[in-house]
């Protein structure tokens, strides 16, 4: 039985990964921080996998983090002051992390963005973004463009984003009082949150959206 729920389960994330442009299954995903919330973004914590194509890495303290987009990688420095470097993103070819500096980035493309509605996909040639880019629209940016546009209209971006985000975590709170044993376990990250959560099964196996919507509950409950 447990062999069979498993197989289903994966066979629904491959589903998802078809049809949504920026996932991946989770063995073609390449994860560089280590933890238990190794899965999620470091920021929203939104599963990785499911928006591997638009992922980005950088290093803090020596140690790799990695997230779901460009806006979450620029919230991490400017909103919590982390000083990062060695900036890595997925080439959309290889799917593999490359230097962000040697990268080329289409910027608003028709393809769907990540925690903004301006998409930003990178390529390691400067052919293989352009091919893109006839395909699907968008403009042609080194990183530090890019990088730049977002600092722009981060507070902006962030703005919108809370909203949906005080929507869904209403959401978590009535999901949380329905499917859940009670905890009074504090978490600092939504990606804390639901790493727990998959570990003490205090939900069953919740995945997906409302993993997500009851791990952002739990981080602001008592805020």
């Amino acid at each position: 039985m447990k062999k069979l729920i498993l197989s289903m389960l994966l066979l629904s994330v491959s589903i998802y990964a078809g049809q949504n442009f920026r996932a991946v299954s989770m063995d073609q995903a390449i994860l560089l921080q280590d933890g238990k919330n190794k899965n999620h973004c470091n920021v929203c914590g939104m599963t990785l996998h499911m928006f591997y194509k638009t992922n980005h890495a950088a290093s803090h303290k020596g140690h790799d983090k990695q997230y779901c987009s460009m806006v979450c990688m620029v919230e991490d420095s400017i909103a919590y002051g982390n000083d990062l470097t060695n900036f890595r993103v997925v080439d959309n070819n290889t799917l593999k992390f490359i230097n962000s500096s040697k990268a080329y980035f289409v910027v608003g493309s028709k393809k769907p963005g990540t925690m903004s509605m301006i998409s930003k996909y990178a390529f390691g040639t400067k052919e293989s973004a352009i091919k893109f880019m006839e395909e699907n629209g968008g403009k042609l940016m080194i990183f530090d463009r890019a990088y730049d546009l977002v600092k722009e209209s981060q507070s902006q971006t962030m703005t919108a984003i809370k909203k949906k985000q005080s929507k869904m975590i209403k959401k978590g709170k009535r999901m949380y009082r329905r499917m859940c044993q009670d905890t009074n376990a504090v978490f600092r990250t939504t990606a804390e949150a639901k790493a727990f959560l998959v570990d003490s099964k205090l939900c069953g196996n919740v995945r997906g959206k409302k993993l997500q919507a009851i791990g952002m509950y739990l981080v602001h409950r008592n805020k």
